[in-house]
């Protein structure tokens, strides 16, 4: 064949074009098998990647249940610092009124302590002077007429007294010895 020849022009473009489809063909395969490892390597690190993949899952879903009771916690804790807000205000209020009160109460007490203090004085003295007074009054004079009384009393034995018996007979000593 003649290189003028329109036809070895031919037959050279196919034998390219053959050589194409071939270099083709083995570059599909070399893809091919490429792709055939890269799909097994996918695979194997998928493999060792969804556990992990399992427990991250897992992890966010405790990760959100945390959140809710972190929000929950929140809530309570916003409500209980309320309530002793509130209950601070309110034993605040109660101590003031309790001073108050207590104030109030020690000045009455003071007043009245006072006033029992000099009912007690008072007393005292008017108890001293009924009792000067009975004394002078009641208990002298009672003394007095006791000792009249007494004087009268011995006067009137003396005088209504029998007669004291004669002594006939003498006593020895030992007759006279007590004891």
């Amino acid at each position: 064949m003649n290189a003028s020849d329109p036809q070895f022009w031919m037959m050279i473009a196919s034998i390219i074009i053959a050589i194409c489809f071939i270099v083709m063909a083995a570059a599909f395969v070399s893809v091919l098998l490429t792709l055939r490892r890269v799909t097994a390597t996918v695979h194997r690190v998928e493999e060792r990647v969804e556990p992990l993949i399992r427990q991250v899952n897992a992890i966010s879903v405790q990760g959100r249940e945390i959140s809710v009771q972190f929000s929950e916690v929140a809530v309570n804790l916003a409500t209980a610092t309320k309530h002793l807000s509130d209950s601070t205000e309110l034993i605040k209020e109660e101590v003031a009124e309790l001073r108050t009160l207590v104030s109030s109460t020690a000045l009455v007490a003071r007043d009245k302590v006072e006033m029992v203090s000099h009912s007690i004085d008072r007393t005292h003295s008017q108890v001293l002077d009924t009792t000067e007074f009975v004394q002078q009054k009641i208990v002298v004079p009672a003394r007095e007429i006791a000792a009249v009384m007494a004087g009268v009393r011995k006067g009137l034995e003396v005088l209504f007294a029998p007669a004291p018996k004669q002594i006939d007979r003498a006593y020895m000593d030992d007759d006279m010895f007590i004891g």
